[in-house]
């Protein structure tokens, strides 16, 4: 067994390397070796089963029927031959796997043909359970074999071999397991029997021939695999020279080029054969360039036009001869990408103009070269709500006409940036006087402030310009930025549409801001930010129902800072949130230790809506402090509705689900809606300062504050009136209907320790305060 294993597999090897020489020869050679091929293959799996027929022991004398022996052997040529054949002309996997099943046909008749032809001194009976399986399982087995081998993929193609080899071993072991010998004295042999020691001879110069063949195709596989290496490194080596054109030359003179070179250099086919290479390349003796080194140089076309281009010199054995191989590359394509990528790399793609790079390139150059210059920084006005109503497509084109106007208010030497979405900067070099930059800026306000034009939109926008004069010395071009951007932050808040000149004050109060902030930062995380407490008092009874927390600092130098300025610089630098969540966590903690019936009312910055996440907050401080929800105020102003009024009415619907008094503050002030009250139900609403001031003495006023608290009686809503400071304006406010009252003259806002004395001695004064009123 172990033996007909090896001649199988020789065979098998044998058999695929003679056809796959088969495949590299041409002609008659591609036919001949092909047909070896086959033959070995049949020969291949005969030998494996006669070889183990004439190991098996029958136990009784064993002859060979010569015919059947034969036909065994031409039905596995046949059978493999045919579905060879029918591989090599498939397409499809089908095909293929059809293909493999006629070769596994021929070798299925090969077994039991040979089998049947084996002869015992009595009979042979067949159990048909082991022969029909082994015919189901084998012929599938050779089907995929041939799809195997057909694959494209190497992996695939290496599991033909064992596919078959399984094949014909599922044939044999159950072909010689299904058979079963009865020995019977009484039966002889036909007198054309052959026995085992004449097939002996047979078998044996089969196995020889199959392992000459075996040799023969590992010739042939390493010619073949020598063959390979010594053209992919010819090919490899051609390639390292091939970068487009090829120029083959002997001495100076051109022996053959490729079409590349040739459609490059303006010439018919073949007409560059004979000419001198200097004809081509006038400035370069090739002789002294080093191999394998590039140059960049022009080639001189047949029209005498030049065309850059990068070559390399190899000198290489071709012919037996060693001969100079130029290899030529067109650079006109890289050299249009490499001005493409500058021209990205350092101009804005949609206005053409310098980029943010480029133009701090060019500040940092005139800064080092001293040549006087004017900065010029530029904010369009409006230009968001041009986005929002029109979409980005027209707000693009808006951008790029923007471009054309500035640089057509600006001289061939002057250069004109994109340095932002909207912003732009223009650099006057030379002359930049107050007089020509300021007369510059003015031309930008009345050109964009024209309408543009779109498609069928018209847009308008307009311009904020801030400008930095050469006067301002020893500054860097970081420096230089920051000062005109100052400039252009003053000119927008003067008014859109104005230009400003910086001013040294302007940086002084910037730095004097910035080092604002930092004290302010320091003392959000020192708990340096306090809480005062101003009394609301009930109109009707004159009895203290809460107080409102207000916000104090004391810098340790500059003394009490206003709220409504280190307020909005906490907006600013991100601060709010920090800030807010922490006066809030004071105010319900100190509420604690007051009477259970005051409430503490929280002013809201709009900016504590946008993190989504204020109700969690306010119900986590109020755990943490153990404050019931019902004590708790908090107060929003209009401008926080404005800003996003779904967003807004979501988060107070979530803040007063928990029980919490949601009051509207400074009502009147801004654009106030009516609809805000019908989108939501405010608790109380607040009467601003600005119309208590004026109540007794304007009749604007005093209407204004009876049809706000008409409005909140109609709603069930309560009506503070704040600023209340004088007896005149009590009276006035009870008259009007006021349910409560706040100002300097109740109290003025006290710290939380004196809260509970304040609810207890301030009771009387605010009933004859009351009295008076009625």
């Amino acid at each position: 067994m172990a033996l007909a294993a090896a001649i199988c597999a020789i065979g098998v090897y044998a058999s695929f390397a003679i056809s796959h020489h088969a495949a590299r020869a041409k002609g008659g050679n591609r036919t001949l070796w092909s047909l070896v091929s086959i033959i070995s293959s049949g020969c291949t799996a005969w030998a494996t089963h006669f070889i183990i027929l004439l190991a098996f022991n029958p136990g009784m004398p064993s002859a060979f029927e010569p015919v059947l022996t034969a036909a065994s052997l031409a039905s596995a040529i046949v059978g493999i031959g045919a579905g060879v054949l029918m591989s090599i002309n498939a397409r499809q996997i089908w095909a293929h796997f059809l293909a493999g099943l006629v070769l596994g046909l021929g070798i299925t008749t090969l077994h039991y043909v040979g089998q049947a032809a084996y002869l015992v001194e009595g009979y042979v009976s067949w159990n048909l359970r082991l022969v029909i399986p082994s015919i189901i399982i084998s012929l599938p087995l050779s089907g995929l074999g041939m799809v195997a081998a057909a694959s494209r993929s190497q992996a695939l193609r290496r599991c033909a071999a064992p596919l078959l080899l399984a094949s014909i071993a599922i044939l044999h072991f159950c072909g010689m397991a299904a058979m079963s010998l009865h020995f019977d004295p009484s039966r002889s042999f036909p007198s054309t029997a052959v026995s085992p020691a004449a097939i002996t001879p047979v078998v044996a110069g089969i196995s020889l021939a199959l392992i000459a063949l075996a040799l023969l195709g590992w010739r042939f596989d390493l010619a073949a695999i020598a063959r390979l290496r010594q053209d992919r490194r010819r090919l490899r080596e051609l390639a390292d020279v091939a970068l487009e054109g090829l120029l083959i030359c002997q001495s100076d003179v051109i022996v053959a080029a490729n079409s590349s070179i040739e459609q490059l250099a303006g010439y018919d086919p073949g007409m560059l054969a004979g000419v001198a290479l200097n004809a081509l390349f006038p400035t370069m003796d090739f002789s002294k360039l080093p191999e394998r080194e590039e140059r960049e140089i022009d080639l001189v076309m047949r029209t005498s036009r030049p065309v850059p281009v990068r070559v390399l010199r190899c000198e290489l054995a071709l012919g037996h001869k060693m001969q100079t191989v130029i290899a030529v590359r067109d650079q006109r394509e890289r050299l249009r990408t490499e001005a493409k990528i500058r021209q990205l790399a350092f101009n804005d793609s949609l206005t053409g103009l310098s980029n943010r790079s480029s133009y701090v390139d060019r500040l940092r150059q005139l800064s080092c070269e001293q040549i006087p210059f004017a900065l010029l920084s530029i904010d369009l006005d409006r230009f968001k709500a041009v986005n929002d109503q029109f979409g980005h497509l027209v707000g693009d084109q808006v951008l790029a006409q923007v471009g054309d106007r500035l640089r057509s208010l600006v001289g061939p030497k002057d250069l004109v940036a994109r340095v932002g979405g909207d912003e732009f900067a223009i650099i006057l070099i030379g002359d930049a006087s107050a007089t020509r930059s300021c007369e510059v800026g003015r031309q930008i306000n009345r050109k964009l402030a024209e309408p543009f034009t779109a498609g069928s939109v018209i847009a308008y926008c307009g311009a904020s310009v801030g400008i930095v004069l050469p006067s301002v010395e020893a500054a860097t071009v970081g420096e230089l930025r920051q000062r005109a951007d100052l400039a252009l932050y003053r000119a927008k808040i003067e008014g859109r549409g104005t230009i400003c000149l910086f001013d040294p004050e302007m940086d002084t109060a910037s730095r004097d801001r910035r080092a604002l902030e930092g004290d302010l930062r320091k003392a959000i995380f020192d708990g340096q930010i306090t809480l005062a407490y101003q009394p609301v008092v009930s109109a009707v009874t004159g009895a203290i129902t809460s107080v409102e927390a207000l916000a104090r600092w004391t810098h340790p130098v500059k003394g009490p800072i206003p709220p409504d300025i280190f307020i909005s610089l906490a907006e600013e630098c991100g601060l709010i949130e920090t800030l807010g969540t922490g006066l809030l966590r004071v105010a319900c903690r100190d509420a604690t230790r007051w009477p259970e019936n005051l409430r503490v009312a929280v002013n809201l910055s709009p900016l504590q809506f946008q993190a989504g996440n204020l109700s969690e907050t306010v119900e986590r401080v109020l755990t943490e402090t153990g404050l019931v929800p019902n004590r708790l105020q908090l107060e929003v102003t209009e401008g926080l509705v404005i800003r996003d009024v779904d967003r807004t009415f979501a988060e107070l619907e979530r803040l007063r689900a928990l029980g919490i008094q949601i009051l509207m503050d400074d009502f009147g002030v801004g654009y106030s809606s009516l609809s805000y009250f019908e989108r939501f139900p405010f608790d109380k609403v607040k009467i601003d300062k600005s119309f208590v001031d004026k109540i007794v003495t304007s009749r604007a006023s005093r209407a204004i504050v009876q049809a706000v608290v008409g409005l909140g009686g109609s709603l069930g809503m309560g009506v503070v009136a704040e600023g209340v400071e004088t007896e005149e304006q009590m009276r006035a406010l009870v008259g009007a209907g006021c349910t409560y009252l706040q100002g300097f003259l109740f109290s003025k806002p006290v710290n939380a320790n004196d809260i509970d004395s304040i609810v207890s001695l301030g009771q009387k004064y605010c009933d004859s305060n009351v009295d008076r009123a009625a």
